[in-house]
């Protein structure tokens, strides 16, 4: 579902020391745009349903020369786009950023692709795609992000939690997670929460242990939703006592959920 656990990649930053590149990311507002200036976007295509692909994320990968991104994600694009593919897993990660900036100094397109939306769990992936061509082209060409659905959003409108009255919280991402786990329980029973776990440490059942060890109530309704829009989508209706009992373990075989996985605890 996402990019951001935190495997070697032989990125000079340390997720425990810092810097993280989800703050280089973050660290100011794009600037304004320049007419016919070269596109480098990061792309999010959805929960991998080409339905939910959204227009302007197509035209972008469609119209590049060079696209990059885990070979999950960019095998759902694959037959968006002629572009040169770039993929890559979490040990060649720097080498594949690498040399998609180059191409992009050279003048080429270039679209980055990350699943679901960049704003939802994806910006240490993004930061690491703008330090790159940061690097490359001496910060010339700026990156744009482009918004697409998140599996989040379909969430959401699965579980009818509207996101005005929900903590959003991701733990699907590469460093400590103290601040996370702190919002998740100031919050339980007073908001929803809707949570992207991550795989395979922080999974539903070990979130759902947590919340009940910080005073949340057993018998608090909870969803957790599977490769949503798919064919073999799957939503289980619990509670959180019931979904704790699958707390433990930091492997796929400790936990009976998808990787593509949200959290959902009703108010």
């Amino acid at each position: 579902m996402s990019d951001e656990d935190g495997c070697e990649t032989g990125d000079p930053y340390d997720l425990d020391a810092g810097p993280d590149p989800a703050t280089y990311a973050a660290a100011a507002p794009e600037s304004a745009r320049v007419d016919g200036e070269p596109a480098v976007h990061a792309v999010g295509i959805g929960p991998g349903n080409p339905e939910y692909l959204v227009p302007r994320a197509e035209r972008a990968i469609r119209e590049a020369d060079v696209v990059v991104g885990f070979e999950t994600v960019v095998g759902f694009v694959r037959e968006v786009t002629d572009a040169d593919l770039l993929t890559c897993g979490y040990r060649d990660e720097a080498e594949a950023l690498e040399s998609f900036a180059e191409r992009v100094a050279d003048g080429e397109r270039g679209t980055a692709v990350l699943m679901g939306d960049p704003n939802h769990s994806g910006y240490q992936f993004v930061g690491k795609v703008e330090r790159a061509v940061d690097a490359a082209t001496d910060g010339e060409r700026p990156v744009r992000v482009v918004p697409g659905i998140s599996s989040l959003q379909v969430a959401a409108s699965r579980a009818r939690t509207p996101m005005e009255d929900a903590t959003f919280v991701t733990l699907h991402k590469s460093g400590d997670l103290t601040d996370d786990l702190a919002r998740l329980r100031r919050d339980a029973g007073e908001r929803h929460l809707l949570v992207l776990p991550r795989p395979f440490d922080w999974m539903p059942g070990d979130v759902a242990a947590d919340l009940l060890d910080h005073g949340a109530s057993d018998d608090d309704a909870a969803l957790v939703c599977e490769r949503l829009t798919h064919d073999d989508e799957a939503i289980t209706r619990t509670t959180l006592a019931e979904l704790a009992s699958h707390a433990g373990g930091d492997g796929q075989e400790d936990t009976p959920f998808s990787d593509l996985s949200v959290l959902i605890v009703r108010q």
